[in-house]
């Protein structure tokens, strides 16, 4: 772990917001990191939604980058 991105907002909408706008100022030199999954996960109606549980995320890797 390199560090550590939290944002926080008036409600989930926003919260969402300044995120995709804190992942597109987040610089990272020197070695990957899970920005590009991030940006991806932000495209998903269920995460805006909060459709989701523990096993969402297994499914979601299997089926969009597996």
């Amino acid at each position: 772990l390199i560090g550590k991105l939290i944002v926080h907002g008036r409600d989930r909408a926003e919260a969402l917001s300044r995120l995709h706008r804190a992942l597109g100022e987040l610089i990272v030199d020197g070695v990957d990191t899970t920005v590009p999954l991030f940006h991806a996960l932000l495209q998903e109606t269920d995460i805006h939604t909060g459709e989701y549980n523990i096993h969402w995320l297994e499914r979601w890797l299997d089926e969009n980058m597996g």
